[in-house]
Parts: C-alpha cells; sequence; structure tokens
C-alpha cells in the first residue's frame, strides 16, 4: 500500500471554549514513524471512527489539554498499512482503540500502539459497526461481565448512550434481569435492545423507584454519575453486590468532587454502604474478538445516532456535547 506524504486530519487549535470552536481538517504530515514503524506499532489506513465524551473532556482540561495531541478520536475501522506485530499484514481489515490520552483517529492515517489495541475484523462485519464497538462496548463488558452470572439482576444507569445500548445487549446474552433508565423519548428504544424493565427519570424519582423493588440487584452500573444512587444502594443492591462507576468529568470540579466523595465518605458521615468500583476500559482482544463475534452472529448490534464526514466534525462534536446522543456517533473518514 503505498503511502503519500500528507494526510487530512482533523484538529483543534485551542481548548478555551470548546475544541469544536476551533476544530477544523488540515493537511498535515502522515504520523512520525509511519514509514519506519516503531515496536509494538501498527500504522492503520483509517475508515471510520467514532466519538466518545472522553475525546473532548481530557482536552478540555485545565493541564492535560495543554499536553495532547490536537487529532481526537479513539476508536477507528479500517485497514492495516503496515505493523511490527507478525501476525498483522498489510490490507487485514481491523478495529479497535487508540489509548487515552494518545488520540488520533480523525485522521486518514493513524499509528496505534500494542498489539491488545487492534483487532482482525471478521467476514461480514461492517466496518461502520466495528469502529462503534470501541470503549464503549470494551467499558461495558469489561464493566459486567467478570461480576455477574445468569439469572443475576442489575440496573444500568443510562440505557440509551453509547455503553448503555451496550450494556443492556451483553447482560441480556449473559441471562441477567436488565432494569435500565433513561428519558421518555428513549425507553422503547432501552426496550428493543432487551430492557425489562424501565424507569422513566423524567416521570419517576429513580431511587424511590429502585427502593419499591427491594434488594435484588446484584451488580449497578452508573453510566451516568449520579452519587445519590449509590449513597441509596443499600436499599436496592445486595450486600455482596457491587456498585461500578465508569462517569468521571475531568474538567468539572462538582464532578470530580462527587466521584472523591462517594469513594472516600465514610459511612458515619453518610457514605456509602456498598462495594464500589471505577471501571476504566483497558483493551483487550480476546473482549474485543468476542464483542466482534457477537455482532456477526446478530447476538449484539450497533446503534448509530447519525453519520457525518470528516468535514463536519465540528457538528459532530458539537452533537456529542449535547448529552442527548443516541447510541454512537460515527465519522467517515477515508474518502472512498
Amino acid at each position: 500500500m503505498a503511502l503519500p506524504t500528507t494526510m487530512r486530519a482533523v484538529q483543534w487549535s485551542s481548548n478555551s471554549n470548546g475544541i469544536e470552536k476551533t476544530m477544523k481538517v488540515n493537511e498535515i504530515p502522515l504520523p512520525t514513524g509511519s514509514t519506519s514503524l516503531p515496536k509494538d506499532s501498527t500504522l492503520i489506513k483509517v475508515a471510520y471512527a467514532t466519538l466518545n465524551p472522553v475525546d473532548y473532556k481530557i482536552a478540555e482540561s485545565y493541564l492535560a489539554g495543554r499536553f495532547i495531541t490536537r487529532t481526537p478520536g479513539s476508536d477507528f475501522a479500517g485497514q492495516v498499512v503496515s505493523s511490527t506485530h507478525s501476525d498483522l499484514k498489510a490490507g487485514d481489515p481491523v478495529f479497535g482503540i487508540i489509548d487515552v490520552p494518545t488520540f488520533g483517529a480523525l485522521a486518514e492515517y493513524a499509528i496505534v500502539k500494542g498489539r491488545q489495541n487492534v483487532v482482525n475484523l471478521p467476514d461480514s462485519v461492517d466496518p461502520k459497526d466495528a469502529a462503534a464497538l470501541g470503549v464503549v462496548a470494551l467499558t461495558a463488558y469489561q464493566a459486567i461481565v467478570p461480576f455477574v452470572t445468569e439469572g443475576d439482576h442489575i440496573f444500568i444507569n443510562g440505557g440509551s448512550g453509547g455503553v448503555g445500548t451496550f450494556a443492556i445487549q451483553i447482560a441480556k446474552i449473559i441471562g441477567c434481569h436488565v432494569t435500565v433508565s433513561c428519558s421518555t423519548g428513549n425507553v422503547e428504544l432501552c426496550k428493543s435492545l432487551g430492557a425489562d424493565d424501565v424507569i422513566d427519570y423524567r416521570t419517576n424519582d429513580v431511587v424511590e423507584a429502585l427502593k419499591q423493588k427491594g434488594t435484588q440487584f446484584t451488580l449497578m452500573l452508573d453510566a451516568v454519575g449520579t452519587p445519590v444512587i449509590y449513597y441509596s444502594a443499600h436499599h436496592y443492591l445486595k450486600p455482596n453486590g457491587t456498585f461500578n462507576t465508569i462517569a468521571m468529568d475531568p474538567t468539572s470540579f462538582a464532578s470530580l468532587r462527587g466521584l472523591v466523595g462517594m469513594f472516600l465518605l465514610p459511612k458515619i458521615l453518610g457514605g456509602g454502604q456498598r462495594p464500589i468500583k471505577w471501571i476504566g476500559a483497558q483493551a483487550d482482544t480476546k473482549v474485543f474478538t468476542q464483542l466482534a463475534q457477537w455482532l456477526k452472529e446478530g447476538k449484539i448490534k450497533t446503534y448509530i445516532d447519525q453519520e457525518y464526514e470528516l468535514d463536519q466534525a465540528k457538528e459532530a462534536f458539537a452533537k456529542l456535547k449535547t448529552g442527548r446522543t443516541r447510541g454512537k456517533i460515527v465519522i467517515k473518514v477515508a474518502k472512498d
């Protein structure tokens, strides 16, 4: 695969008022090392990338935004151009993630470090759907599968977002009874993905609705960031159950304060009475391979809210930042 000398890439120049405000597509040199890859690296020609809140939240944090790459994006699907890994060949269709805070998926070419980060794409799986697995499906899997068994009851706070839509489906594959929270407009979406019970947070107090269910849950997954659900968890989460949270906004002092309180506030001062864990996605080819196989078999499906062209990245990030995305936002990176 012949390499050009330059590529199109989305870049932002300032994070003071939101990275999307200064975002545009530039013609820039290929990533450093493209013609002589460093150890443990793969050069990818990117076809699709999908967005995650972490793509802008870290960039907009007060310190990190001054030191990370100006090209956002972690999730990708595309083709191998070259690799230092002997089992990855030029032309292989692949998908995976670029570790945070390296980013760089919103470019025609990206160097991905780590063998765990690049996964072969099964036949018949659309690369657009594979790109949508990325961080969110990996997080959902790692926040659920190790903690439950068939027949367990789990609660997902935020069933219609990127993590939530996969979390519902993964929990049902395992054989769990799934209760979720979401807004009125997303109730039917969550049910269509397999949710057994749905709490509409616009018409119900979620904590009170959970209390009415009694102590039945083995696992609670907070994909939104709602501390009050954790502080009251002893009313509905079993004593040996686990409360997992994935929600953290490094740009928000209130979010960080809330997270610290959830982990450190002692019970005697009103802290939580159940175990709590923070789950961050860790690249894992075995997990990605399983997710892709489920996708191929139709056991899980991606829910794509909207697809954008590379030139529309600014609009895509503005949409993401509304907090009203259903499933995933996809950006087509390749011209063809």
